[in-house]
């Protein structure tokens, strides 16, 4: 039997997209409106996110786009905010992307640093999913996909609790996948590398300020570790969201896949 051409299309289909205000979220909302799909941002920041919505590619006349602003850490309000979007209309594309904790020692972070790491990151992945399985389960069709870290392969320097936290997303993420499976659902991870965002310029500006080397040297030091030679653009990682999120991933469940021009050195 000779299959038809990959489908990419996402018409008729409701993506929630968090950390939608900006950086990859925002690449990622817009790469999945101009794949079709009707989205819904979801940031703390109600003015980006109203303006991001209205300026959302629209390629049907039925296509619509909203937004929820809410933050990821008040759990309660989280819930409460998603679960009466998705009463309203179920989403079966999740993509659970949040700015990722301050950088430092693993060794000197605070227990409170830990704790709001974990509630932001998996705590509310957790929320997110419960809210949105319902819809996805009676749909037999939903794609999970998690904005995590390289540092799940290969931990990064000065980020000792983004590290910690983003291994048990990733294997809370492959768990997942194996629960869920059946009911037409897939669940992965896009590990961003280095990519051109408000969080690698923070990152650049601590190691600067740490080493006493100017943010330019830092910068080109990090450069000279990828492949590529150059930091990723947020529409590039975007793209292999919204390719996961595709119907043509069907048959993908369970991966971590490094968007990173190479640096990564395991496989």
């Amino acid at each position: 039997m000779v299959s038809g051409a990959p489908d990419y299309s996402l018409a008729g289909r409701h993506a929630l997209v968090c950390g939608a205000s900006q950086g990859i979220g925002k690449a990622t909302a817009i790469a999945l409106a101009a794949q079709g799909a009707d989205v819904t941002l979801l940031a703390r920041s109600r003015d980006a996110l109203r303006q991001l919505a209205q300026a959302l590619p629209r390629i049907g006349e039925q296509q619509t786009h909203a937004w929820i602003d809410a933050d990821v850490g008040d759990l309660t309000t989280l819930r409460d905010k998603v679960q009466a979007t998705v009463n309203a209309r179920a989403a079966t594309i999740l993509v659970h992307n949040s700015g990722g904790p301050p950088g430092g020692a693993a060794h000197s972070a605070t227990i409170e640093n830990f704790e709001a790491a974990f509630r932001q990151h998996l705590l509310a992945g957790q929320v997110l999913v419960q809210c949105l399985l319902p819809g996805m389960r009676r749909a037999h069709e939903g794609r999970i996909i998690n904005v995590i870290s390289t540092s799940v392969k290969e931990p990064i320097r000065g980020l000792g609790v983004s590290n910690t936290i983003r291994a048990a997303v990733a294997s809370w993420a492959k768990t997942l996948a194996g629960e869920l499976g059946e009911f037409g659902i897939t669940v992965n991870n896009v590990l961003p590398g280095f990519t051109d965002t408000a969080r690698l310029e923070q990152i650049i500006a601590a190691r600067a300020a740490a080493s006493g080397e100017t943010q330019a040297q830092v910068a080109q030091a990090l450069r000279a570790t990828v492949p590529a030679g150059r930091f990723a653009g947020a529409h590039e990682i975007a793209a292999a969201i919204a390719f996961l999120a595709s119907p043509a991933a069907a048959y993908i469940n369970g991966i971590n896949l490094p968007v990173d021009g190479g640096r990564t050195g395991s496989l």
